[in-house]
């Protein structure tokens, strides 16, 4: 996995902020809860916003996201999406997550996709 380009997502809760919807929820909303994670983690530390709607990833993005993950997200919709995002925050970083398998990962690459991510390696696999 190291050859092939294979990265942890993070190790532990402190290698990334990751706001998912129960965070964003108890913020109110994106915006705001990017704002409250930033004035907390500070300027060097990334934040990922999981999302499930282009409106979603935009506002992420316009927010201050560093990643914005669209989750679940199918091979067929991911292209459109991340191109919608990219065109508004180019410097944002897509990732695409969700559903994605050895079998299935070269339909979610292109052009607007920056990570994929995916636990179907290591799922249900024991490590000494």
């Amino acid at each position: 996995m190291i050859v092939g380009g294979v990265a942890t997502h993070r190790l532990d809760l402190s290698q990334m902020v990751m706001l998912k919807d129960n965070h964003i929820w108890s913020a109110g909303n994106i915006t705001e809860a990017v704002r409250l994670a930033r004035s907390a983690a500070g300027f060097s530390m990334k934040i990922e916003v999981e999302c499930q709607s282009v409106e979603e990833a935009i506002e992420a993005s316009a927010a201050g996201a560093d990643i914005v993950m669209l989750d679940n997200f199918t091979a067929e919709t991911i292209h459109s999406a991340a191109a919608a995002v990219k065109a508004v925050h180019p410097s944002v970083m897509i990732e695409a997550s969700g559903g994605i398998t050895e079998a299935n990962m070269a339909h979610y690459m292109g052009p607007h996709v920056d990570i994929l991510s995916t636990s179907s390696f290591t799922q249900g696999h024991l490590f000494p």
